[in-house]
């Protein structure tokens, strides 16, 4: 008899959980002995020593509630093993293994995430640990390479789409000129960024001009290209990746000393908005304001896609089907069948060639003058964000999990 430990890591979504709940729910499902053991605050949490048993501390519609609830159920946290395997903090980790019996491990989370996977994998391989490991993508930003995408960003992009098309609308009811700058996450890839191109009603209309970290960002064509949309209509919505940046690589945002780090030593990337805010009242004199959507993008529960919901959900129980079978080493990954209809299946692949990796958007996807999505991405993107999953509500407001 074994149990399967889980944690969460890095920022939450709006469907982490569902992949919580669809490893839990498949392991029960599999008739294996044992016990799922949630990590609190992932990793660290477990070096601490805080878990939790799902098996008994979740009831059945318990369970299926925290498939609908955002963020991440089990906390999260943002720790980083140590390269050098000879570190205590492997031995520490391992002697917990043994404590608890564990002989299975699943990592929700993103990029970091799957190399704490790789990095265990590699140290169980070095002293003979029959352990197994497995990584669940998640991320909103969709960058994890060897996907075709990654739960989490579905809902992501369908907020931003939704969002974007509502803030379209209230910025066209005044007949004076005016611009209105979105600012969307996304530090090196512009995917959710790219996703604003979904609140089109129509060719030509708003947002009039997107722009990614992908292409070189420079305020001399952001000017001609405001410049001749004015030209179109006097209501112009314009959404920026945070991580835009200009031929010399210098963040936008850095224009006004906004930049810090986290603990990655990662640049915050928070700002270029209101630096293009500055920009345009300073060179057009017109009513201008911008407007960081922020954590809302992967806090939304109420604008999440069903797609996304049950595709986070088979990551999980797939994650579940690999370790029962053996597999370590792997991160569950998406493979595309088809567009219409569009299909999808799981599969496991190499986590370390995943880790340490970074999917950038498509440059084919952009088009030649770097302010503007193709079509190409809209028939990627559509299917992620269908479907709307049958909410539970309370006294008006959405019925989430809460751990105790």
């Amino acid at each position: 008899m074994k149990n399967l430990v889980i944690g969460q890591s890095g920022g939450p979504t709006a469907v982490i959980n569902a992949s919580l709940y669809g490893a839990v729910k498949a392991f029960r499902e599999s008739g294996a002995d044992g016990h799922v053991l949630g990590m609190i605050n992932g990793i660290e949490g477990f070096l601490a020593d805080h878990v939790m048993d799902l098996s008994t501390d979740l009831s059945d519609e318990e369970l299926e509630l925290l498939k609908l609830t955002p963020a991440a159920y089990l906390g999260s946290c943002r720790y980083k093993l140590p390269a050098d395997l000879d570190s205590e903090v492997y031995p520490a980790i391992f002697d917990n293994f043994r404590e608890m019996n564990i002989g299975y491990f699943l990592y929700v989370g993103g990029n970091d995430s799957m190399d704490t996977v790789d990095k265990l994998s590699r140290y169980a391989e070095k002293i003979g640990s029959d352990v197994k490991f497995i990584g669940i993508p998640k991320t909103i930003d969709n960058d994890l390479v060897l996907t075709d995408h990654t739960p989490g960003f579905g809902s992501a992009a369908k907020y931003v789409a939704s969002t974007v098309r509502e803030i379209v609308l209230d910025a066209s009811v005044y007949q004076q000129r005016s611009v209105t700058i979105v600012e969307i996450m996304g530090r090196h890839a512009g995917w959710l960024t790219a996703a604003s191109r979904l609140a089109r009603k129509y060719e030509g209309d708003n947002p009039c001009l997107i722009y990614l970290p992908e292409t070189p960002f420079s305020l001399e064509q952001f000017y001609n290209d405001l410049d001749a949309a004015f030209k179109k209509s006097p209501n112009l919505v314009v959404c920026v990746s945070e991580g835009i940046a200009d031929e010399g690589g210098t963040f936008v945002c850095e224009y006004s000393d906004a930049a810090k780090l986290d603990s990655f030593g990662h640049k915050m990337l928070t700002g270029c908005g209101e630096v293009l805010e500055s920009f345009v009242r300073d060179k057009f004199g017109v009513k201008v304001r911008s407007i960081e959507l922020n954590v809302n993008q992967r806090c939304s529960g109420m604008m999440v896609s069903e797609t996304d919901i049950e595709e986070a959900a088979m990551a999980g129980a797939a994650g579940v089907k690999a370790v029962l079978a053996g597999e370590t080493k792997k991160m569950i990954a998406f493979k595309r069948d088809s567009d219409m209809p569009y299909k999808m299946h799981c599969t496991p692949e190499d986590v370390s060639l995943i880790c340490n990796q970074e999917k950038k958007f498509p440059k084919e996807w952009i088009n030649a003058a770097g302010n503007d999505i193709t079509d190409d991405f809209s028939a990627y993107a559509l299917p992620l964000i269908q479907g709307e999953p049958k909410r539970v509500m309370e006294n008006g407001v959405p019925k989430y999990l809460y751990r105790k």
